[in-house]
């Protein structure tokens, strides 16, 4: 306490009353009870990724037993997934799947969420309203005939076109929260650029996607993940032909019908999970921007 009153002379004279005392006592307690509430929740998310990476790390026989630590850390169970038939061709067809459906959703539904909220025209609301009702629908209800067109009509079965080509012409949930962003940016900036001449494309590029970037990191994020985690899409029209499926979908073929190598099922998951998770963790910031930020104005 001397040396505390030797650098800061000013606190001398001070005199701690019990209430402060009690009221510093409060602010640390709560402190750590927010804290310790803290932790425990990242725990309570965290766990289950240290028991998939520590199973990863077993042999055969010590999966799915008491057993919490690997006897022997067997890191080749990793280099094992590669050796996979067909695991580098699902890795290809992941990628192209996300990677081209996510250009073009993000490429085909900003101009039409920028019609929606900088154009003034008859039906606009109505179109809006289409819009939202597309996003109610379930794509189980539809399955049936954009099967029988795809794979009857355009002989596109066993591959992953059906689900990537109609990405090119907008995503519901894509045009309308990109049309909620939109609506936060101020009109004068788009009227500004057509005093000066521009076009309404060129007002899009050249004002408007630059003020955009948040929101279409969250809409183009939203994608890639649905896309790299899709299941239902791959099952349906890639199945039949195992050159065609998707790391989801690829998975499957690491449980057997009579055993199944869990170490080796975790590996792979972790390596279909790492590319996901370093994504959002480098680009966490404008995808909170994005999502923070949509839906001030209505």
């Amino acid at each position: 306490m001397t040396q505390l009153l030797e650098r800061k002379p000013e606190l001398r004279g001070v005199v701690i009353t019990p209430a402060a005392r009690t009221a510093r006592r409060k602010a640390f307690l709560h402190w750590i009870a927010v804290h310790t509430l803290g932790v425990t929740v990242a725990l309570f998310f965290l766990l289950p990724f240290v028991f998939l990476f520590l199973t990863s790390l077993m042999n055969d026989q010590q999966t799915l037993t008491r057993d919490l630590i690997p006897d022997t850390w067997e890191w080749s169970n990793y280099s094992k997934v590669f050796d996979t038939p067909g695991f580098l061709t699902w890795w290809r067809n992941t990628l192209l799947y996300a990677g081209l459906g996510t250009l073009l959703t993000v490429v085909s539904s900003l101009p039409v969420a920028y019609a929606l909220a900088k154009f003034r025209f008859r039906g606009r609301n109505l179109s809006l309203m289409l819009v939202i009702s597309m996003m109610m629908l379930p794509p189980q209800v539809i399955i049936i005939p954009m099967y029988l067109f795809w794979a009857k009509q355009l002989d596109l079965s066993g591959t992953l076109w059906p689900l990537i080509i109609p990405m090119a012409f907008g995503d519901a949930f894509s045009i309308f929260l990109l049309r909620q962003f939109l609506m936060t940016i101020p009109n004068e900036y788009v009227d500004a650029a057509k005093v000066d001449g521009c076009g309404e494309l060129r007002t899009l590029l050249r004002v408007v996607v630059p003020m955009a970037k948040p929101g279409i990191a969250a809409v183009a994020l939203f994608q890639f993940f649905y896309a790299w985690n899709d299941y239902f899409g791959p099952q349906i029209y890639a199945s039949e032909n195992p050159g065609a499926w998707t790391l989801s979908y690829g998975l499957e073929s690491f449980k057997g019908a009579h055993h199944t190598d869990w170490n080796l099922t975790m590996a792979a998951t972790l390596l279909v999970m790492a590319p996901v998770i370093l994504v959002f963790f480098f680009a966490q910031k404008a995808f909170v921007e994005g999502v923070t930020l949509t839906g001030v104005k209505g």
